[in-house]
């Protein structure tokens, strides 16, 4: 079971990047969020994270694909279920781009975890991708005068 969000966004796709790869920042723009803290040095392949949620337990986020400037995957394991979540930015213009967020919910507790999760799932994707927009477009606009 797949959900996804798209939103496009005002900013150069280096900037948008970079907040979205911040994930330990991710609770200042998105109320999705209440904390991350990364287990190892940096955002790379292999590396750990601890995601706290508001009605969803915390749990550790494995990156299991980065490509800089990107995209990056990061997977999250329990009993029956793989949980998949993708981050990615593309250009669409000079100075504007697309985030996409997915989550995808697999093994044979999936589908029912992913069922009961979905609207959660749905808002909460829907929060940060309007968090990473407005995140990004007031960082583009440079601080007001």
């Amino acid at each position: 079971m797949e959900q996804r969000t798209s939103i496009d966004i005002d900013a150069p796709v280096s900037l948008v990047w970079s907040v979205m790869r911040d994930v330990e920042r991710w609770s200042e723009w998105t109320a999705s969020v209440r904390s991350v803290r990364l287990l190892d040095d940096d955002l790379r392949v292999g590396a750990r994270a601890r995601v706290d949620q508001p009605r969803i337990p915390t749990t550790v986020w494995t990156v299991t694909d980065l490509t800089e400037g990107r995209e990056f995957t990061w997977e999250a394991r329990g009993p029956g279920t793989v949980t998949t979540g993708v981050h990615a930015v593309e250009a669409t213009g000079p100075d504007t781009c697309r985030a996409t967020l997915s989550i995808t919910q697999s093994g044979w507790a999936g589908a029912v975890l992913g069922r009961g999760y979905r609207t959660l799932t749905e808002r909460y994707l829907a929060m940060e991708a309007a968090g990473l927009k407005a995140r990004s477009e007031a960082a583009a606009s440079g601080p007001s005068t």
